[in-house]
């Protein structure tokens, strides 16, 4: 009954998509209140199932360990939603109440991704190195000579590897295309999680025009202090933020010292309190990324050309 009741109430606001007044629907906050319920719906689940599992243990004190830890994983999780939507009606303040729905015109789109703070020419290799509590990451921005074409929009290919310490633990393409203004829009990523040399996980992969999937803008042409910006959204599962810190920093990595440096800021509605800054120089593209949580750092070590 409550989920024929939300669904009554999200086409009555669909019913005033036409109006211009006072009583138009915010469309950013309906979309929040969908992912918050869909977020609830599945923590409960996933409580009752692990419940169910507690129950079929043989011990009885096994069984009642299980489902007091399964209570309070649930409760975590409930918690983990609440923060998610704190996130999306943040950003629906700042974004506004329109749907997100960029338009993608093929036409408006260039060959060639030479944006001075994002640069994407193909054979070039951005190698990114920082020590985490896990070991040595080991990080590769390959981009190569392939393209796809996405909504019509021919875009680079980008291959992205993580290791620690030497082993694989990301692999990801991603899609990257830039539009006659210079903006460099994020088209989609096919990210898989590996661990002891198997995929474990394919979650926050995402094509836009595919599920209700929007591309985002991962470089602005011309940045300003204050933008606020998507740079991907597939609700659930791609919800990336950015906002433009400022454009004087100075960063020091091991590939050299830059001064006028573009900062940005990026989360995500997804991993509440996870926050990244990152810093990029003009020629060069990112030099830098530090969790703002840990303190971890991901410096720009070398960058090599076919």
């Amino acid at each position: 009954m409550r989920t024929l009741a939300t669904i009554a109430v999200v086409l009555g606001a669909l019913s005033l998509a036409g109006r211009s007044d006072a009583r138009s629907p915010n469309f950013c906050r309906l979309t929040a209140g969908a992912a918050l319920r869909a977020c609830q719906a599945g923590a409960r689940s996933d409580g009752v199932l692990t419940m169910g599992k507690c129950i079929n243990r043989p011990d009885a004190a096994g069984r009642k360990t299980c489902a007091r830890q399964a209570a309070v994983d649930t409760k975590d999780a409930r918690a983990s939603c609440r923060d998610e939507h704190a996130v999306r009606q943040a950003a629906c303040e700042r974004l506004g109440p329109a749907p997100y729905a960029p338009a993608i015109d093929p036409a408006n789109f260039v060959a060639t991704v030479d944006n001075p703070f994002f640069p994407l020419t193909p054979g070039t290799t951005f190698v990114y190195e920082g020590q985490t509590s896990q070991g040595l990451e080991h990080d590769e921005f390959f981009v190569t000579h392939n393209t796809r074409v996405i909504l019509g929009v021919t875009c680079v290919e980008v291959h992205d590897t993580s290791r620690i310490d030497g082993e694989l633990r990301e692999d990801t393409r991603d899609w990257f295309a830039q539009d006659r203004d210079s903006n460099v829009w994020y088209f989609g990523e096919n990210t898989t999680l590996v661990a002891d040399g198997l995929p474990v996980d394919l979650s926050g992969s995402w094509t836009a025009g595919v599920d209700g999937a929007r591309p985002g803008i991962i470089m602005k042409a011309h940045p300003a202090i204050g933008d606020f910006y998507r740079q991907e959204f597939l609700l659930g599962e791609a919800e990336d933020l950015a906002e433009v810190k400022s454009l004087s920093d100075t960063a020091t990595v091991p590939y050299g010292s830059f001064d006028h440096c573009l900062e940005t800021e990026e989360s995500s509605s997804l991993a509440p309190g996870d926050v990244e800054h990152k810093f990029y120089a003009a020629g060069v593209g990112n030099l830098l990324t530090v969790d703002l949580e840990t303190g971890e750092r991901s410096e720009l070590v070398q960058i090599v050309r076919e």
